[in-house]
């Protein structure tokens, strides 16, 4: 698996309460993290952060025969995933300045072509291939209940007051139950992990207009940023793309 990860600031925040991550153990399990934190006086990052270090050590220390099946690896990465909400939820309680805060979550289980995915919050999924492209997870926000209750329309979501109001977070409450979605990837196809501040920002057209083109991994990420920093830039930006292919770049 080839990839590349970005974390920018963007252009008004103060500070960046993403993180996003790609980790590979020696016997080629790979796992890929995107967490976009918030709550509390700039606890967001406290919460991403959190979610970065635990997983990585949960994921680099894990048994091998949490990986054999698909119904353990997803066992493996419900648990992983209860344990960090209680982590977050139980600093928050015991620390003032971290009171009410979260973070959203997605985890890429990854075994040469196969991918399981848990999800929490409204960072993304999608996938690019031959055909065309496709959001993969589904957002955990008030506006897509009303969207798929039939209230308002896909257009009417992105302009909506209430647009940034999330329902689940990691952390926020004192038990979880994310989303799981599996992918196999084909050859010459990406996988797209990112926060919102990048998909409220490029329609998925210029997402793949990017990824399609035949730049370097390192190329696509850092214009993908790019665009969304002249697009606005309001939120913070980050991503894991990564593909199963062989490209000479």
């Amino acid at each position: 698996m080839k990839y590349t990860v970005e974390s920018d600031i963007g252009l008004k925040r103060a500070i960046n309460e993403d993180r996003a991550a790609y980790f590979k153990r020696p016997d080629g399990y790979e796992l890929a993290l995107v967490a976009d934190g918030m709550g509390g006086h700039n606890a967001g990052d406290v919460a991403s952060d959190m979610a970065m270090k635990q997983m990585e050590a949960e994921f680099l220390q894990a048994e091998a025969h949490h990986f054999e099946s698909t119904t353990s690896k997803k066992e493996w990465l419900l648990q992983a995933v209860e344990q960090l909400n209680t982590t977050i939820y139980d600093y928050s309680l015991s620390h003032e300045d971290c009171k009410g805060m979260g973070t959203t979550f997605i985890a890429v289980l990854i075994e040469q072509n196969h991918c399981l995915i848990a999800h929490v919050g409204d960072s993304r999924v999608y996938y690019f291939f031959d055909e065309g492209a496709k959001q993969v997870t589904k957002d955990h926000s008030y506006v897509n209940v009303l969207v798929e209750n039939g209230e308002i329309s896909e257009e009417e979501a992105l302009t909506h007051p209430k647009k940034n109001f999330i329902l689940k977070a990691i952390g926020t409450e004192e038990t979880i139950e994310p989303d799981f979605y599996e992918l196999e990837l084909a050859p010459q196809s990406y996988l797209l992990v990112c926060s919102d501040g990048l998909s409220n920002k490029l329609s998925v057209a210029e997402m793949a207009s990017i990824i399609t083109f035949p730049d370097s991994m390192e190329e696509k990420g850092q214009k993908l940023v790019k665009l969304a920093n002249a697009s606005g830039g309001e939120d913070n930006i980050s991503l894991v793309l990564l593909t199963w292919q062989h490209e000479e770049v």
